[in-house]
């Protein structure tokens, strides 16, 4: 194959600055299920200046179960609640972004802008927990995508799902990175007089630059970090995630990040190196090199160092924490940091002992009424 003439660089496919103002990536390659792959052209006319920005839609998805089972021997939780497909925070680095492929649709700009509301979510819920085989253990919910992502202001289905929750006595955990959790307060404070809850916010970075490049609707670190505080201070028991680590961009926020956080009350932590699977590679990718050109061969290459060689490793037990030298280095400082601040010192656990039927059985009518 004949090599590039010199000073040849390959055609811009990505989205006009313009029509993504607010997201995340850069384009909105086709999923991976599709028989062509569609790439923006401008002909000479000028026609994609036409073009109209990228507005939010949604979609209404009827779904029959909301409980979601997982088995995976490397996470906490068994099962786990998604009341939205699809996130309007535009994270450029979010795993869920795949997802999207299966409903035809790009995991780029349209899982951002293409999102779905489960509205029938608390009744299924209901439903479910009211089976007479169920057997509680908490609910894991904003695993995927984010429970407060900007459209649960108009539609709630996180605050009915909270209200189910808390008649059945149900134990659950969140992680989010919106301050709109704090609309759910009176709620959620019930919720752990009775040790029926935790929070978990996801936090970054501390540089609001970097955050708005990063994940463009996301709440600032400010507002996440008061949030945290306001959550602690109502007693509910509250971690911060360090999520995700990527080498050369945030890691070396990860010991302040923990200490603003130790400051807001926060009693846990945790943290998940950057995961690129899937479609996600070539998004990142495409983010770094027009965001980072000068490092992005480096923060690559660091990638490849943490995993095996390959830009992702799925294999259970390292996809969070990664291999070699610098996931170790990274490992050790996040350890060191919490140690010194008290972190994770004692672990916050639901109970199930409040747990019962939401939804009363029909009463049998009486032969002699």
């Amino acid at each position: 194959m004949p090599s590039a003439p010199a000073g040849y660089s390959p055609p811009d496919i990505g989205i006009a600055r313009d029509r993504r103002r607010g997201r995340g990536t850069l384009s909105n390659v086709s999923g991976r299920y599709e028989p062509i792959a569609r790439i923006a052209f401008d002909d000479g006319w000028q026609s994609l200046e036409e073009l109209p920005a990228f507005a939010t839609t949604v979609l209404v998805d009827s779904t029959r179960k909301i409980i979601t089972r997982n088995e995976s021997p490397d996470i906490s939780f068994d099962r786990s609640i998604n009341p939205y497909r699809g996130c309007e925070h535009g994270c450029v680095y979010c795993f869920a972004r795949p997802t999207h492929a299966y409903l035809g649709l790009s995991p780029g700009i349209d899982f951002e802008s293409r999102l779905f509301v489960k509205p029938d979510a608390p009744a299924l819920l209901e439903k479910e927990l009211s089976a007479p085989n169920y057997e509680p253990r908490t609910i894991a919910i904003g695993a995927n995508t984010d429970p407060y992502q900007p459209i649960e202001r108009k539609y709630q289905v996180m605050r009915g799902i909270l209200e189910v929750l808390e008649r059945a006595g149900h134990p659950v955990g969140i992680v989010t990175k919106s301050a709109l959790i704090l609309r759910d307060l009176d709620i959620l404070t019930r919720l752990a007089e009775r040790n029926l809850v935790k929070v978990a916010l996801s936090v970054t970075t501390l540089d609001a630059k970097l955050a708005r490049t990063m994940e463009p609707r996301a709440a600032t670190p400010g507002r996440r970090l008061e949030a945290l505080r306001q959550l602690s201070a109502a007693g509910i028991p509250t971690s911060v995630m360090v999520a995700p680590v990527i080498p050369a961009i945030n890691d070396a926020d990860i010991e302040r990040i923990l200490d603003a956080a130790a400051m807001a009350g926060v009693k846990g932590a945790g943290y998940v190196l950057l995961r690129l699977p899937l479609e996600v590679r070539d998004l990142f990718v495409e983010w770094l090199r027009a965001n980072y050109p000068d490092r992005a061969d480096h923060v690559m290459k660091l990638i490849r160092d943490m995993r095996g060689g390959k830009d992702y490793d799925a294999t259970f037990g390292v996809r969070m924490k990664g291999t070699g030298p610098y996931a170790w280095i990274i490992g050790r400082r996040f350890e060191k940091a919490c140690a010194k601040l008290g972190l994770n010192r004692e672990r916050a656990v639901q109970t199930t002992e409040h747990f019962h039927s939401p939804r009363p059985r029909a009463e049998q009518l009486s032969l002699f009424g």
